[in-house]
């Protein structure tokens, strides 16, 4: 049987966390996300787990990696600013190769900045927003029914890999209501036994996970055994949506609300003769720079359209090698890129 009805993009989000096997979650609030974490205090009731509003986002993250070294799967939710503070305890797990899910709906910034949809936190998410050398997987939903399934699948990616995912939306993903269906007997996925996990020592040698690595050189062994790691993440995990790409001769680079609003842009240009596509990274990290490698090879032109100053761009460019091919339309502080803006900037690109 299949269970439809609307949803929220936020409780989309935490109701593909339940379905997941999530048992433990741990946050304290924050607009635009709330809802998320007042579905999980409710959810996690109801299925004999853990909640916890705590006392702020730095203690939310460390209860978060002291579950997930026992072994549960483990979720948190913030928006912008809570996701900052966070970082600490996001690069402790990454050292620590603790698997959670961590869901940003974005805000706008710096600093408090508002509570309108923004995306502003690209740089923070996939460049490692937290010291040391490390990476997190990415996934950018851009409708509510992928704020479900891309929670539901983080959950198998984060115990596959031993990492940190998280789950990049901004705020008009989380506050949106929109169709969700999925099966009533959907089932945990990807459940893997965890003999790392701190579970007691009896019957077994006594083990610890730490991230404070001392001794001459065992840092830097640690260290690239993990980029080995990210290394197989990024041929294995890349995931991009094309969408009327063929024989297009501008590209739109969008993800997220952003990519939406160019699609309408696409379809309507494609009824008047107008050669465009998109690719929409799914994944923010590893980002597909093969995929726009092949088009940039076809002297495609690209219009990246961001929710921001220009963060993604920046990707776009080290993949095109070439600025004359890339041009950029954003909005910051909780501004939408229109259509007719897309339009226009489209307009100018094929006269030059």
């Amino acid at each position: 049987m299949t269970i439809k009805y609307l949803s929220t993009g936020n409780e989309a989000c935490g109701e593909g966390a339940v379905r997941a096997g999530c048992r433990f979650y741990a946050g304290y609030p924050i607009t635009p996300q709330n809802e998320l974490t007042a579905y999980m205090s409710r959810r996690m009731e109801e299925e004999g787990g853990v909640f916890i509003q705590a006392e702020s986002e730095l203690a939310a993250i460390n209860m978060v990696l002291g579950a997930s070294a026992a072994g549960s799967r483990v979720f948190t939710s913030s928006s912008s600013p809570g996701v900052s503070l966070k970082q600490e305890g996001i690069s402790y797990m990454a050292g620590c190769e603790l698997p959670a899910v961590i869901a940003n709906v974005m805000r706008g910034g710096p600093g408090l900045g508002n509570i309108d949809a923004a995306q502003g936190d690209y740089f923070q998410a996939t460049k490692g927003g937290g010291h040391g050398d490390y990476r997190l997987l990415v996934l950018a939903p851009a409708s509510v029914q992928e704020m479900f399934d891309f929670t539901y699948e983080a959950f198998s990616l984060a115990d596959k890999y031993r990492n940190p995912v998280m789950i990049l939306a901004d705020g008009m993903i989380g506050q949106m209501m929109e169709p969700l269906e999925f099966k009533e007997n959907i089932k945990p996925a990807g459940i893997i036994d965890k003999p790392w996990a701190m579970t007691g020592a009896k019957a077994r040698k006594a083990q610890s996970i730490k991230s404070l690595v001392l001794g001459e050189g065992l840092l830097e062994k640690h260290n690239e055994h993990l980029q080995g790691k990210y290394a197989l993440m990024g041929k294995k995990e890349v995931k991009t949506e094309l969408y009327n790409t063929e024989g297009a001769e501008v590209m739109l680079v969008a993800y997220g609300l952003a990519s939406r609003v160019a699609r309408s842009c696409i379809d309507s240009l494609r009824k008047n003769g107008v050669k465009v596509g998109l690719v929409r990274p799914i994944t923010l990290w590893p980002f597909p720079y093969k995929e726009l490698s092949n088009f940039a090879k076809k002297g495609v032109k690209f219009l990246v359209v961001e929710m921001s100053a220009g963060q993604m761009l920046e990707d776009v460019r080290l993949t095109v090698q070439d600025d004359e091919k890339v041009s950029f339309l954003g909005h910051t502080g909780g501004g939408i890129p229109t259509e007719e803006e897309i339009t226009l900037k489209i307009e100018q690109i094929r006269k030059r």
